[in-house]
């Protein structure tokens, strides 16, 4: 077994949150083991295409023992690439899910830290915005050669301005940036953005204006990477219509989801927008297959802790269902579709989607994995956002 080990490290170093982001951003499927002085209990989480499928802590077992792993400050971990048998899948959430609910609940104490004795030295904590989404999320580093040179930015610095034009590509190296946008109420943070996330959107790689819809500013000093926006071009000209138009529409209801955050921080927005209408897609369909608007609208329904809401609403060339190489927390799993009636879909050919991104640059993967991060972190936020509303 030890001949499959992927790779190992020290959580002193890396966060549990980190490596599952490594995880997920490859698409590993094997077996993390987790080791720690402070408890005589290892850790076993089971992950099947970068997302956890079960897991083991002492007495604990499935998404139970997962948040509990979440409280290590100390110890080791070992990732081992193999075939899984006979492990169930118990753990339903999305990777992204898993990891902001434990961030949240390590912040709110639900989540008993182990390690080593906090320092009794004074801590200086910053004062938090209840509205603000705190923890910097992080993906896989992009590879150097796509890389035209490095720029640094010191705390408080702007990088992107919300409302003005350019196309160029970022990768954060090292730091966090911020995320916000200018509402009535004030700035409003979306996102903070950690090492190997893109600045920028697929939209960047296409022909014409390209208008920023939000602020980026450096939280703390920050090197970023400007990427050469070419070979990412060329790689997306050859991909099929079918796919790029799944790439658009993901980057659709990305912006999408940032404007309700808007509305609903600034109170715009109280009803959950259901409508009588529209049917509920057939769940059984959307596990499997992936579909193409031609005619109609879709409704992709959440549910929050006030009950059912709708996220966002597709039209022609959008689509939902299934998309076979990720999972960003929305349908088939965390989100059911209401249709108009009548609606014309066609329905999209997954396993010539999933040849074609298995043949992309593991860069563009990565831009494409950054997207389905920042989708999901933007949903949690929402919902965050609709219980204290």
């Amino acid at each position: 077994m030890t001949d499959n080990i992927v790779f190992s490290g020290s959580l002193r170093f890396v966060s549990l949150a980190d490596v599952f982001q490594l995880l997920g951003g490859n698409n590993c499927t094997g077996t993390l083991n987790l080791r720690s002085q402070f408890t005589e209990y290892p850790g076993v989480i089971y992950f099947v295409n970068g997302n956890p499928i079960n897991a083991s802590y002492g007495d604990l077992k499935g998404i139970e023992a997962v948040y509990s792993l979440f409280g290590w400050t100390d110890g080791s971990y070992e990732f081992y690439e193999e075939t899984l048998t006979g492990i169930d899948r118990v753990i339903n959430q999305s990777r992204m899910e898993v990891v902001l609910d434990a961030l949240r609940m390590l912040d709110d104490g639900e989540v008993k830290k182990l390690g080593p004795p906090v320092s009794e030295q004074k801590e200086i904590k910053k004062k938090r915005s209840e509205k603000e989404f705190l923890h910097a999320i992080k993906g896989p580093l992009v590879d150097y050669i796509y890389v035209i040179r490095e720029e640094f930015y010191q705390d408080g610095a702007p990088i992107v301005r919300e409302g003005k034009y350019g196309k160029w590509l970022w990768v954060v190296y090292e730091g966090t940036v911020r995320v916000t946008k200018e509402t009535k109420r004030g700035q409003l943070t979306l996102a903070r953005l950690g090492e190997g996330c893109f600045i920028g959107t697929i939209r960047a790689l296409l022909f014409g204006e390209y208008e920023r819809n939000a602020t980026v500013t450096a939280d703390g000093n920050v090197r970023l990477c400007i990427l050469d926006a070419e070979p990412l071009y060329h790689e997306y000209s050859l991909l099929s219509e079918d796919f790029r138009k799944v790439l658009l529409s993901l980057d659709k209801r990305l912006r999408i989801l940032n404007e309700k955050i808007v509305q609903i921080y600034v109170n715009e927005d109280h009803d959950n927008g259901l409508t009588k209408n529209k049917v509920f897609q057939d769940k059984s369909r959307l596990e499997t297959d992936l579909y193409i608007i031609q005619k109609g609208t879709a409704d992709i329904i959440g549910k929050g802790s006030r009950g059912k809401f709708k996220l966002l609403s597709l039209d022609r060339d959008d689509v939902f269902g299934k998309i076979p190489f990720m999972d960003f927390g929305h349908e088939p799993g965390s989100a059911s579709v209401m249709v108009s009636n009548p609606i014309n879909v066609d329905r999209l050919d997954t396993r010539a989607l999933q040849a074609e991104y298995d043949n992309l640059s593991q860069t563009f993967r990565n831009f494409i994995f950054n997207t389905a991060t920042n989708i999901s972190m933007t949903t949690k936020l929402l919902y965050q956002l609709l219980g204290k509303s």
